[in-house]
């Protein structure tokens, strides 16, 4: 039997603790799986190991998605959260987002834009685009961020 991680650069952690320090929230959106998201969550003090037992501070990206309802249009044609209460709710818990599609980054970006958030979002492939161009300010991670990501 195999098994590989990717390393935690060292600085990550203290970066994170300095950021929530500042008052942002960090939150991790990926493709991993849900054990796996938790635990680089957790070592990159994301996610405190306490936060990391309550099954509402990690979720996958398709049962984010259905919980709240997806994106609708609004009367004005504005993109919004279907049910937005229930967005805010979860967002006093929700840090990580596992197996995230596109759809799903683009959600999380529109609900925190519509609480009144400013979002910075970070990504490096195609798949990141839409939540990239939604997102106040979108950061192309790496030499090897896609062009479209770019």
């Amino acid at each position: 039997m195999v098994g590989m991680m990717d390393v935690i650069r060292l600085e990550v952690p203290d970066a994170v603790d300095r950021i929530h320090e500042a008052g942002v929230t960090v939150r991790m959106i990926t493709g991993d799986q849900k054990p796996t998201a938790k635990a680089i969550a957790v070592l990159c003090h994301i996610l405190t190991p306490e936060e990391a037992k309550d099954e509402r501070s990690c979720m996958e990206g398709k049962d984010f998605y259905e919980y709240v309802g997806g994106v609708v249009k609004s009367k004005s044609g504005k993109d919004e959260v279907g049910d937005f209460e229930k967005f805010k709710d979860l967002m006093n818990y929700l840090k990580c987002m596992a197996r995230a599609r596109p759809e799903d980054k683009q959600l999380m970006v529109t609900g925190l834009k519509q609480m009144g958030s400013v979002v910075a979002f970070a990504g490096d492939g195609t798949n990141d685009a839409p939540a990239l161009k939604k997102a106040n300010i979108g950061f192309a991670m790496g030499y090897g961020s896609t062009d479209i990501c770019k």
